[in-house]
């Protein structure tokens, strides 16, 4: 298992990274757009079926710019951490993880969603990932429960979270408005105490 490093930074664009061994989660930068641009317009046919309707500017670069701040001004405020996965390798963008509707009070829970490059999935990258977002949600946010939700179609997924120690809770009827449609939803949870298998496994 990688070892994760929390660097938090005092200004933008990268109030903080998580860095493990192959791969490091960061905040969008306005910089990024064409790397994204060419990964997601690749992908469109594999990632449309598990995402809400792209929008017509979904892919232009006024759109991404705006996502950017949005995302940045989520980050300050303690709603969410949208991050992007990039491989060490090469720095190239594979995909994104987003920990998001994040509560404190009571619940101190947040919910996880993640996307993959097409020609990145099936390597172990968002494996690898979800690995290094665990102990930061953990540790540095200091939330005790952490929620993901998907399709009962994407094995692909639903494997994934099982691998990581994710435990299916329950079945919500639709939803999510997911590609046009109100689709229904396996739900899966981590808690804090519960432990998280080590060792290498595939997205």
């Amino acid at each position: 298992m990688a070892r994760s490093v929390f660097r938090f930074l005092s200004r933008q664009p990268d109030p903080v990274e998580i860095i493990g061994e192959t791969h490091v989660l960061r905040l969008p930068k306005a910089t990024d757009y064409r790397q994204w641009y060419r990964l997601r317009s690749d992908s469109r046919a594999f990632l449309e079926p598990w995402e809400p309707t792209w929008r017509a500017d979904e892919m232009t670069e006024s759109a991404f710019r705006s996502r950017v701040i949005r995302n940045e001004q989520e980050f300050a405020s303690g709603q969410a951490v949208p991050l992007f996965i990039i491989s060490r390798a090469d720095e190239a963008l594979v995909g994104g993880l987003t920990i998001g509707y994040i509560r404190r009070g009571a619940a101190q829970c947040c919910m996880i969603g993640y996307w993959m490059g097409e020609r990145h999935a099936g390597k172990g990258h968002m494996a690898k990932a979800v690995r290094l977002a665990v102990p930061y949600i953990f540790s540095s946010l200091q939330l005790h429960r952490i929620e993901a939700a998907c399709i009962p179609e994407n094995q692909r997924s639903i494997r994934l979270l099982e691998k990581a120690g994710f435990q299916r809770e329950g079945y919500l009827r639709e939803y999510l408005k997911i590609n046009g449609q109100w689709r229904d939803h396996l739900m899966f949870s981590l808690l804090a105490r519960d432990s998280v298998p080590t060792g290498n496994s595939s997205d």
